[in-house]
């Protein structure tokens, strides 16, 4: 099985697991993503979440609109500028979600073994007897025997939460299903998921168009979660759309949450800048003992091509309490050593009594996964699956993480423009952090002249190890005072020290050239 081996460096010692965790400037080189929210929206928690570690930003449309999403990313423009620390924005798409509206709010109790129907007649009043849903073709869409999964946020792990329904006939539009356990649905929205059945809407649909033309454009937003992408025709039908709202930038991670979107794994791969493995759902289309098979074996695909791979669904517990669970401990440790880039946070930094608490308690375990992360082993992995020959850019990445490596070097530096150096080295996934120089470039977008680098230095913030640092155009021309102002702002934050060695990639003409530089004592 690919991506399956033990990627541990060395017998782990007593010692280390004695050894009180410290936390640096950079909390961990895996990414947090933290979805911001009812109990995340103010000034004062995101700037702690951003200064726990929190790096993307996620505004999910799922339930909340545009005015609200509005409040709290103008509240994240000024957490950052108190923090002093870039944050991307990543905004999720609704897709073809089905949702049970609650109006009235009343919780609604069903009891195993009792019949519901469930209706896409919008004038019945949810209750224990009937479900309205916002879909008018399910009942030719499901047979007997099918399951279908109610909650609110589909907490498999949680199931007084939540409820299977096994269909048992269908009447015209009406679905007739039986309470498989007991389960109290509460709030005003219920999301619902017909385990490997095809929902026969569009991924992209109109309100997410809509949302992107809007708020999107408004915001430049730097990433879009493209939910139950299924096909690569999905990717390639939001970027056709994002080109025509003057998008260009945007990068889009398809969000893999169904069979049929593993299905074809490998084309939606390749048409994507990244993804988002949504476990979530995925652990309801899939039965549970085959979710980390695929979880190892996408991951895997991710590294071997570049593209940052995210995990969801690590920490539910910490929604309500204040400490994960053994397992899911041990559960975002395991993602780190699949070599995951990075951890997306949903209800527990949406909802969650302990935000901050959360994004502090993930960081370090990523943090303390990485130090017995298998580096080399990784890195033989990657140099055999590129092969021979490689491109210079390639080769030359390659042997800045091999130099780091050997030389035990503090940092590695490199200077770019568009983001591709920094994503090539960290494809490698050096052990220490990628210090990314974002030098802006002039170009012309609709036909207007405009400098570019703000977008692609946050959009590095999605990349494991890569933290990255937007410095003006003139750098372009001006390379040792590039480099200084790199050295200077990695003593400043704690990543040099006096006697240190950094590894810096740099383009010089036409090529790319490695070099260790060693700090004065």
């Amino acid at each position: 099985m690919q991506g399956g081996q033990m990627v541990v460096e060395g017998p782990v010692r007593l010692s280390s697991v004695l050894t009180s965790s410290k936390l640096s400037f950079l909390p961990s080189l895996t990414k947090i993503v933290g979805t911001l929210g009812p109990k995340s929206r103010s000034v004062e928690v995101i700037e702690a979440c951003i200064k726990a570690g929190m790096s993307v930003a996620r505004f999910d449309f799922s339930g909340l609109d545009s005015d609200y999403h509005q409040e709290t990313i103008d509240n994240l423009r000024i957490a950052v500028k108190s923090a002093r620390k870039l944050c991307a924005v990543m905004l999720d798409t609704v897709g073809p979600e089905l949702q049970v509206y609650n109006k009235t709010a009343k919780p609604i109790e069903l009891k195993a073994d009792e019949i519901v129907t469930i209706t896409p007649d919008a004038t019945e009043e949810p209750s224990s007897e009937v479900l309205p849903i916002s879909y008018a073709g399910l009942a030719g869409t499901v047979k007997k025997g099918d399951t279908i999964f109610l909650g609110q946020y589909l907490f498999t792990g949680s199931e007084t939460t939540s409820v299977w329904l096994e269909v048992l006939e269908t009447k015209d539009q009406d679905v007739i299903c039986l309470v498989k356990n007991t389960a109290t649905l509460a709030g005003l929205i219920f999301t619902m998921h017909v385990s490997q059945v095809r929902i026969n809407l569009p991924t992209l649909n109109e309100k997410d168009k809509q949302v992107i033309s809007n708020w999107g454009k408004r915001n430049n937003v730097d990433f879009i979660s493209l939910s139950y992408t299924r096909h690569a025709e999905d990717v390639g039908e939001l970027r056709a759309f994002l080109r025509t709202q003057n998008l260009h930038e945007t990068q889009i991670f398809a969000k893999i949450e169904t069979v049929e979107g593993l299905k074809h794994f490998d084309e939606i791969l390749q048409e994507a800048d990244g993804i988002i493995l949504s476990r979530g759902n995925l652990g309801i289309d899939l039965p549970p003992e085959k979710v980390f098979l695929f979880q190892k074996s996408a991951v895997h695909k991710c590294n071997m091509v570049g593209k940052p791979a995210i995990i969801t669904r690590v920490v539910d517990s910490m929604t309500e309490n204040l400490r994960p669970t053994r397992a899911e401990a041990t559960d975002v440790a395991n993602a780190v050593l699949d070599g995951t880039d990075g951890i997306l946070l949903g209800a527990e930094t949406l909802r969650g009594l302990y935000p901050i608490e959360a994004v502090t308690t993930v960081g370090r375990i990523c943090a303390e996964a990485e130090k017995v992360y298998n580096h080399f082993r990784h890195f033989k992995r990657i140099d055999k699956h590129v092969g021979e020959p490689m491109s210079h850019a390639e080769s030359v990445a390659s042997s800045a993480v091999r130099s780091a490596i050997k030389v035990k070097a503090a940092i590695i530096v490199v200077f770019t423009s568009s983001g591709g150096a920094a994503r090539l080295i960290a494809k490698y996934k050096p052990p220490v952090p990628v210090l990314a120089i974002v030098v802006p470039r002039l170009k012309t977008i609709s036909f207007k002249w405009t400098f570019t680098g703000s977008s692609q230095a946050r959009q590095l913030l999605g990349v494991r190890g890569v933290y990255p640092l937007l410095t003006s155009p003139d750098m372009a021309t001006s390379g040792e005072l590039g480099l200084k102002l790199a050295l200077d702002h990695g003593k400043s934050v704690g990543l040099l020290k006096p006697d240190d060695q950094a590894v810096v990639f740099q383009k010089i003409g036409d090529s790319s050239v490695v070099k260790i530089v060693q700090l004065e004592g």
